[in-house]
């Protein structure tokens, strides 16, 4: 016999993965991360199939409730899934939704005319990334419910994900229509298994402004009392815009709302636009698809935009508002203080990415942008007075524009490439290496000072901040980039601001807030998340803004020492030591020596850092309004609901 060839590769080299198995092996590629959002994300996967029943005319209500056990329960009154059997398959209709991808009846148009839940794979997912999950359906007055498990599967003969311990079964008689759904997310898979009561009530609430007239319920059970919310608009997108903008001044007391239909390249598509502008510095535009938040937006934003700047430089030259040698405003100009939802129904969406977050469908922005111009145009000759104002105000901003582009050209000539303006205000670390070093800003001097001494020089960047920053939520621009404070942070950092920033020239792989645990700490991390969230948006998106969790309490006896982070932890802590033992509470960071700083909020092996994300745009842009608007009774409502950010 020849040597055997080490190199040979044949097919009894390949991997096959059965069933379900590749949604474990990779779900990120499914639900986007295993973390918070992920999990989270399994609950929109079953909602979608709810409200897709409701919004193609089955149902009118549906409820998630939040059960002890940390299992997850919808419930919805549409059609139910099919339970007859596959004539080729031989499996019920549910088994097969729940065991295979890409089964559903979202594939062809007959059944629904649009759908959140289009890849056909939601279902299966959530049961794949379980622990358990139980199917109820209820359909031809009977109920019929299947149980599915991580468990033996005789064929394979190994542990397999969704697999049925059960068959379909009928168990009960009912003249209720519709499914409903409990699962158990398997902690094996995710890093945390505790649903937040607030993600979710935003999303129904959101959910109950883009089906007008829809109920929707939360119910918390997790708790000795039980907590239950109801959600219903008759307005729409008016209750809405109105939502939004709670914290901002309008400049036209009615919305702009219209509505188009349209069909290209056979795809047929509807779109509702609610357009309000604000006295806010800057825009904000909440865009979906079949009810799905586009948070990275996607063709239907885009031709949404430029059917309004079209329709608005139109009319500013019909109402002489620009002269022919005149420079017109941009986009963006016209945008300023804009608050608009941009929501269409496509019957053939093509979404980039499962996770479903931005739509790439070349339709949606060829009928977004006719209707917009369209109805646009309308309404301006209706509302010439409000329109002469908008445009006015985007000039204003275009000329603004061309004063700051000055400014920072002259700020770039006096800098130069060095760090001039850091000498004494930045204790900047040795190492070269961006992909490690930390820049840390600090409140206040004292706490600044231990810090500069409790760091690791090598890689840790100081930065003391006086004080509050400018609350740059209503600043007009010229004077943020004014702001001595800011200017140190930005030369710092490297990466520009605005349309200037450059993510090759960060200096820094982590930008680290850390602030004290206190209503004044809180308030600090506000601005500075404000700031960055407004001007340098992508070092969120980015993954680069942490927010570092200082100890709220000391615990200590004899030679024992524990820091606690949390109540909970204090408890467990105080349990740990033992009875007699000291306890601490911390007022601020300045009352740490060097070495407690370092080794409670500094040192990446012991400290907690929390990386701030932007998972709900909507949330985030309301909650930075909220808390830096002039309007203080949303904003001390909202505080108390949320002691953190």
């Amino acid at each position: 016999m020849g040597e055997i060839n080490k190199n040979s590769y044949d097919v009894t080299d390949l991997t096959s993965l059965e069933k379900l198995e590749p949604v474990r092996i990779r779900p990120g590629m499914y639900i986007g991360s295993t973390g918070s959002k992920g999990l989270h994300h399994c609950i929109w996967e079953i909602l979608d199939n709810a409200i897709d029943e409701v919004s193609n005319g089955y149902g009118d209500k549906a409820t998630i409730i939040l059960n002890k056990d940390k299992s997850l329960t919808v419930i919805d009154n549409g059609r139910g899934i099919p339970t007859g059997l596959h004539p080729i398959k031989k499996k019920s209709g549910v088994e097969m939704v729940y065991t295979e991808l890409h089964t559903g009846g979202k594939f062809n148009n007959k059944n629904y005319k649009t759908s959140g839940g289009l890849h056909g794979v939601g279902a299966a997912v959530v049961n794949a990334l379980s622990k358990w999950l139980e199917v109820e359906v209820y359909q031809n007055k009977k109920i019929h419910k299947q149980r599915f498990e991580y468990a033996y599967d005789k064929q394979l003969k190994r542990d397999m994900p969704g697999t049925p311990v059960t068959k379909l079964q009928v168990i009960g008689d009912s003249n209720a229509t519709g499914t409903k759904v409990t699962f158990l997310p398997d902690k094996e898979i995710f890093s945390t298994i505790d649903f937040k009561f607030d993600v979710i009530d935003e999303r129904l609430q959101e959910l109950a402004f883009q089906n007008k007239g829809m109920k929707l319920e939360l119910i918390d059970r997790r708790k000795e009392e039980e907590v239950k919310k109801e959600y219903l608009s008759e307005r729409g997108l008016l209750d809405f815009i109105d939502y939004l903008n709670e914290s901002k001044t309008p400049i036209h007391a009615t919305p702009i709302i219209f509505e188009g239909e349209k069909e290209v390249n056979g795809i047929s598509m509807y779109g509702e636009v609610c357009i309000q502008f604000t006295d806010s510095t800057t825009d904000y535009i909440a865009s979906y698809v079949n009810n799905i938040p586009t948070t990275e937006a996607g063709t239907h934003e885009t031709g949404f935009k430029t059917g309004m700047t079209r329709a608005f430089k139109d009319w500013a030259r019909k109402l002489n508002l620009i002269k022919e040698k005149d420079k017109e405003f941009e986009g963006d100009d016209l945008r300023e203080g804009l608050t608009a939802i941009v929501r269409i129904k496509v019957s053939n969406p093509m979404f980039e990415g499962q996770t479903k977050t931005k739509l790439g469908n070349n339709e949606a922005y060829t009928m977004m942008n006719e209707i917009t111009f369209t109805k646009l145009g309308e309404w301006i000759e209706d509302n010439k007075e409000v329109a002469t104002l908008i445009i006015n105000n985007a000039l204003d901003a275009a000329a603004r524009r061309e004063k700051i582009k000055k400014i920072n050209e002259a700020e770039k000539k006096k800098i130069g490439k060095g760090t001039a303006p850091l000498a004494g205000k930045v204790a900047v670390c040795t190492m070269k290496d961006k992909s490690v070093n930390e820049f840390i800003v600090v409140e206040g001097d004292s706490a600044g000072g231990s810090a500069k001494q409790a760091r690791d020089r090598r890689f840790q960047t100081i930065m003391p901040s006086k004080g509050k920053i400018m609350n740059t939520e209503k600043q007009k621009l010229e004077n943020v980039l004014a702001s001595e404070e800011l200017k140190i942070f930005n030369t710092a950092v490297g990466t520009g601001t605005l349309d200037n920033y450059k993510e090759e020239d960060l200096k820094y792989d982590k930008i680290i807030i850390m602030s004290d645990a206190d209503v004044d700490g809180y308030h600090i991390r506000t601005l500075w998340m404000t700031y960055i969230y407004r001007y340098m948006k992508p070092l969120i998106t980015n993954g680069h803004l942490y927010l570092a969790q200082p100890p709220l309490y000391k615990v200590y006896k004899g030679q024992r020492l524990m820091y606690a982070y949390t109540e909970e932890e204090l408890e467990g802590a105080k349990k740990k030591i033992g009875k007699g033992c000291f306890i601490q509470r911390y007022k601020g960071l300045g009352e740490m020596n060097p070495d407690q700083l370092w080794e409670t909020t500094l040192n990446p092996e012991t400290r907690t850092l929390h990386r701030v994300t932007i998972e709900d745009a909507s949330k985030s842009e309301k909650m930075v309004s909220l808390l830096m608007g002039d309007i203080v009774e949303p904003r001390r409502n909202y505080m108390y609901k949320y002691g953190e950010f």
